[in-house]
């Protein structure tokens, strides 16, 4: 991207950001997806591109760091157990279900395997709330569920990431598959990073008392953000939850030895600014680059997978929450319906995509996989954003 587009993307982004504010239900994500698709018509905005590299290496830390750091701890406390269980063996399960659901109702439309329906599952499996979260805050008054959501959407990224990656290197060919090598990769990555994130945003908590200028306390959460990220990458564990755990170390040490006011305010002043700018263009580039994808004869069987990421998903909530007492006694249907509806698909699911097709190179099966997968995405962004409010508004009657 040049320095011009970028700067015409986020005037853009201001602009659906300042009428957001003046709105009771605007669900920003879609809007930017919607004229991103309409950008691309428009040739000086059809020679943007956007990369897997890009949103996985300069989007993607600065956004994890900020849910991260800004998720409550007691919230994660109180509902760490079924965050936990959704982002590891629920996430898992989803991929299995999901994968065989896509695979028996492929062969009515198409010819595909039983591993691309699992790379398609994979694709979808993780969620990125984004402004659903908020809307939900908003309509139900409800933290719980909101809380579910969030923290759920933060870990399932990393492991998300592992499962992909393993199920995409079978499909190219490039390794075979091993399930004990799976789970101990699994394992090493997911656990490693973590503990990684946690050092270092330990480390970070006690670096702050070290300096008294906010300016330089906020030059530390950036190269905690991007440092722990690559760090992490480098040695070859989740660099996605890595960042997270940092920052929910960091968030967690604010109420016990952090003491400076002024460096969350100058932390918060500044990430904020830096999570509206990024979502402003990971949406609109991602309807610019989406368009290109969605001219196929795939939308039938795109329909059907989308209602069916809905349905498995809440029949998996509502299993989960039967393991977990304090759940299955207080939450009803229709609170597991909407965590079930706010699980939309978003930013990860767009840099699997375009992992995989860059990697493809004259395999047709990866192509029908990216576009139908693009097309779910949209799908998912579109009606899911648009149906939250009414949803959360007349279930809450």
């Amino acid at each position: 991207m040049e320095i011009a587009q970028i700067i015409w993307l986020l005037f853009i982004g201001f602009i659906i950001f300042t009428i957001d504010k003046k709105q009771e239900n605007f669900p920003v994500p879609t809007i930017l997806l919607v004229l991103g698709i309409v950008l691309s018509f428009i040739p000086y905005f059809s020679t943007i591109n956007v990369t897997a590299d890009m949103i996985y290496h300069i989007f993607l830390p600065a956004l994890l760091f900020i849910s991260a750091y800004q998720f409550p701890p007691k919230d994660f406390k109180q509902n760490a157990g079924i965050i936990l269980f959704l982002a590891t063996i629920g996430l898992l399960l989803t991929v299995g279900l999901l994968g065989g659901s896509i695979f028996v109702l492929g062969n009515f439309f198409t010819s595909i395997s039983f591993l691309g329906a699992l790379i398609i599952a994979a694709i979808l499996t993780p969620t990125d709330p984004v402004s659903v979260v908020s809307i939900l805050k908003k309509s139900t008054g409800d933290e719980k569920v909101a809380s579910i959501v969030e923290g759920e959407s933060m870990l399932n990224d990393g492991t998300s990431i592992v499962v992909f990656t393993v199920l995409a290197g079978m499909l190219t060919n490039q390794q075979t598959f091993s399930p004990l090598s799976f789970v101990f990769e699994f394992l090493y990555v997911s656990i490693g990073g973590a503990l990684l994130g946690i050092g270092f945003g330990w480390l970070m908590s006690k670096g702050v008392h070290y300096t008294h200028h906010k300016e330089y306390q906020v030059m530390l959460s950036i190269v905690l953000a991007y440092g722990i990220f690559h760090i992490a990458e480098f040695i070859g564990v989740s660099g996605v939850l890595a960042t997270v755990a940092s920052g929910m170390m960091l968030s967690f040490e604010y109420g016990r030895t952090i003491k400076e006011a002024h460096f969350k305010e100058a932390l918060d002043g500044f990430w904020g600014i830096v999570e509206l700018a990024i979502l402003s263009l990971i949406f609109l580039v991602i309807g610019i680059e989406a368009a290109d994808y969605l001219i196929f004869d795939g939308w039938f069987f795109a329909i059907i997978i989308f209602i069916a990421t809905i349905m498995i998903r809440f029949i998996l909530i509502t299993g989960t929450k039967q393991l977990f007492s304090n759940w299955r006694s207080t939450t009803n249907w229709s609170e597991t319906f909407l965590i079930s509806w706010s699980g939309l698909k978003g930013t990860i699911s767009i840099f699997l995509i375009l992992t995989l097709h860059a990697k493809n190179t004259v395999n047709a099966e990866i192509d029908w996989i990216v576009s139908l997968s693009f097309a779910v995405v949209i799908l998912s962004l579109i009606v899911q954003s648009l149906g939250i409010y009414p949803l959360s508004k007349k279930l809450r009657q």
